[in-house]
């Protein structure tokens, strides 16, 4: 998108009904995710089970408090997370190639959560385990702290870095070098430890218990309640850093807020459901398009409604409905993501003007 381009707010209808048309289209994912996996049941039969009334079955509830509503409300909340997190990301480095996943940051977080659960060893697992919320608590810090780790390396890099491509390299070489890190701690890990973080790492809704969502809900909404109070800083640092210096922006602070908001965002999104890849990379261009803007005012609720709905129909598909199997939720993720970066490569000539 062209400079003159980027704050440019969408005309008024179509604002008016594409964003509540994202939230009529959430509603409807998170019914589906509570009504279609391996035992369907009937729209009435949802309703009577979250109404508290008699239903046809009584395993309709169980199926339904305890397995379907955790991992739905996870899925909202980690889609929300990593969309606005890979939008933040992608305004920060003036990079549409840019997210969580690509600039090291889901990696930081990975390597967060295999010093905690994997270099504690068995004994150290039962503990975390035994420690309830406190252990939560510590696991979502643990996570948070290695992405902030990773992002802020790669941000103190980009200051003597002009070429976003070269900064994208550097955070991919960041990224995989933190990776070498947990391939150490998993060599000398116990074999129960290792199987337990390879299964982490095909990324799950459904691990997450009524004791976590507690710890996800207050983590991710202080990290959007972060990222919209930059939303200004964000539209600033659209048209460069020199521009946002000469509107009074303090460049320094506003990085420092939109890191610590994409770190927490990100991070405590990896440490419940896994490295959960391409959302934060294809939803924020999906908005773009649909909404033909890149301002933040209208993307952050459009990224928000968007990331949560393609959490949920991935953990959907995943789930496949009528079946017994369970596909990893990062494989089906990936294939809804590349073909948008493809095609955005692709219709794109000049990457570097697209945010």
């Amino acid at each position: 998108m062209r400079s003159e381009q980027r704050n440019e707010a969408p005309d008024g209808p179509r604002r008016t009904i594409i964003v509540p048309g994202l939230f009529l289209l959430l509603l409807i994912a998170f019914g589906l995710s509570l009504s279609l996996g391996s035992v369907r049941i009937p729209l009435a039969g949802l309703f009577d089970v979250l109404l508290g009334r008699e239903t046809g079955s009584p395993a309709w509830p169980i199926i339904i408090h305890t397995i379907r509503l955790p991992r739905a409300i996870t899925g909202v909340l980690a889609g929300a997370a990593l969309a606005v997190s890979g939008l933040q990301m992608q305004t920060l480095f003036r990079n549409p190639l840019a997210d969580p996943f690509v600039l090291g940051i889901s990696a930081g977080a990975s390597l967060g959560v295999a010093i905690v659960v994997l270099s504690a060893g068995a004994a150290g697992g039962v503990l975390i385990a035994g420690l309830g919320f406190v252990g939560d608590l510590g696991l979502a810090a643990a996570a948070i702290l290695g992405a902030a780790v990773v992002l802020g390396c790669v941000l103190l890099v980009s200051r003597s870095v002009s070429s976003v491509m070269t900064l994208l390299i550097l955070g991919l070489m960041f990224g995989y070098a933190t990776a070498a890190f947990v391939s150490i701690l998993i060599y000398f890990s116990v074999p129960e430890q290792i199987q337990s973080y390879i299964l982490w790492t095909f990324g799950s809704f459904g691990s997450v218990t009524w004791r976590q969502i507690p710890v996800q809900i207050c983590t991710t909404l202080f990290g959007l309640l972060l990222a919209l109070l930059c939303i200004k800083p964000l539209n600033a640092l659209l048209l460069g850093e020199n521009y946002a210096r000469s509107m009074g922006l303090n460049v320094k602070r506003a990085r420092l807020w939109i890191l610590v908001s994409a770190s927490v965002l990100a991070g405590a999104t990896t440490a419940f459901c896994g490295p959960i890849a391409f959302l934060g990379l294809a939803v924020p261009h999906l908005c773009r398009s649909l909404l033909h803007t890149s301002d933040h005012r209208v993307l952050m609720p459009a990224v928000i409604c968007l990331g949560a709905t393609l959490a949920l129909l991935s953990d959907l598909f995943a789930h496949l409905p009528g079946s017994q199997y369970v596909l990893p939720l990062n494989a089906v993720t990936s294939l809804i993501g590349a073909p948008v970066v493809i095609w955005f490569i692709l219709h794109r000539k000049n990457l570097s003007q697209t945010v």
